[in-house]
């Protein structure tokens, strides 16, 4: 990171003089809504094609392998919250209010899709399932459980769910802490957590079968030095830090890395693409904070044009919903369609169609549920504290 033109010094650790410096950065940030629908269509991708011969929807293979790096897009949405946690953070709200919120806007829209994924899973599939495994799905606590049946129960893909709600539950009770710390302790702290990341999976590989080895990389807790990167770079951000990159860079970073990762098994030894793989959750943390924060500066810029359209807009603000039913649909037409198609580079059109009908349905779930539910409950809801005035909020907060 490089570093804006100094300000006056003030004698708090936080320097709340720093922590939005000259006003250039935007306060809504349209083009991280954009992000979010590229990420939810990287992990769609890759539960179309499928990770093995007997998986997917209708394989694409001018896609496959490169697509199974769209499993780490729930990477993104992992780092992607702790920024816009922080970034948002206002100490007028207190932790109720924090909470209450965060039902609201989670709970309803994952509620009404999981019905839909019970259905389509258990209903018409042949999948299986016990009381405990199907409540704590519809709970979002099933990632703590170590012998969930099936692995992922219920709505699969809220699993990533169980580790937002850690994240949501640590963050009112640290972020006090976290911006009180001087940047360069952030970062310290930070890189230590990736780096017991890439250690956790080393030594699940090691000395764990294979099904503690997934159920130890999807717990919650291994997933927090994600989190903390994002809250780490919007509080550099806000206190002057700067990233000399252009979103463009960072996204032909990304795609040299997915190819390298992808072909480590055929270019390089076993180790490397052991290594590869044991690294890949934290170098998609790092990778994905730097668009964050490019993107970022360039809407500040004003030349986010791509990023900014109205349209892409309203992709990524549906891609919540988007997630939350893709998987339902790919399982739906598998059920429907048990005869297995041959892998066919044609199969993208049958690809895009699919995610047609993904998006629609994750349009009406956004415009009837999502959205209505959320101000319903939010107006319900504990209310911001009014700052004292002695106390006056930290400029952090956009």
């Amino acid at each position: 990171m490089t570093t804006a033109p100094p300000a006056p010094t003030t004698p708090a650790t936080e320097r709340p003089g720093l922590a939005d410096r000259a006003g250039t950065l935007p306060t809504r940030l349209a083009s991280l809504t954009s992000l979010r629908f590229f990420a939810a269509f990287a992990v769609f991708v890759h539960h179309f094609n499928g990770v093995s011969a007997g998986g997917g929807v209708w394989r694409v293979p001018d896609l496959f392998p490169y697509s199974k790096i769209g499993a780490h897009g729930v990477t993104f949405f992992f780092v992607l919250s702790g920024f816009l946690l922080t970034w948002s953070h206002k100490p007028t709200n207190g932790k109720g209010t924090f909470y209450w919120r965060r039902f609201g806007r989670i709970y309803p829209a994952h509620l009404v899709a999981a019905v839909a994924a019970i259905a389509v899973f258990y209903g018409m599939g042949n999948d299986h399932t016990d009381a405990v495994s199907l409540i704590s799905s519809l709970l979002l606590v099933q990632a703590w459980l170590p012998n969930a049946m099936p692995t992922l129960p219920g709505n699969p893909v809220t699993w990533t769910l169980s580790v937002e709600l850690l994240f949501y539950a640590l963050f009112p009770l640290l972020i006090g802490r976290l911006r009180a710390w001087r940047t360069r302790t952030l970062a310290v702290v930070t890189v230590a957590g990736l780096v017991a990341m890439w250690g956790v999976h080393v030594a699940a590989d090691h000395y764990l079968n294979a099904h503690d080895a997934s159920w130890v990389m999807r717990h919650p807790v291994v997933y927090l030095p994600q989190f903390l990167v994002g809250v780490t770079f919007a509080i550099a951000l806000r206190r002057g830090h700067r990233v000399p990159l252009r979103p463009t860079a960072v996204v032909a970073l990304l795609f040299v890395y997915a190819v390298a990762f992808t072909r480590a098994p055929d270019w390089g030894s076993p180790f490397v693409a052991h290594q590869m793989e044991c690294t890949v959750r934290p170098v998609i943390a790092v990778l994905s904070v730097l668009l964050i924060a490019a993107c970022v500066q360039n809407e500040a810029a004003g030349r986010a044009r791509l990023l900014t359209n109205r349209s892409l807009i309203m992709l990524g603000a549906s891609s919540y919903a988007f997630y939350l039913v893709h998987q339902t649909v790919n399982q739906f037409i598998r059920e429907y369609w048990p005869h297995r198609m041959a892998p066919s580079n044609e199969a993208i059109v049958f690809l895009l169609g699919t995610f047609l009908v993904s998006q629609a349905l994750a349009w009406l779930l956004y415009r009837w549920v999502e959205e209505p539910a959320q101000q319903w409950w939010s107006k319900r809801g504990p209310k911001s504290r009014a700052p004292r005035a002695d106390k006056a909020p930290a400029p952090i907060v956009p």
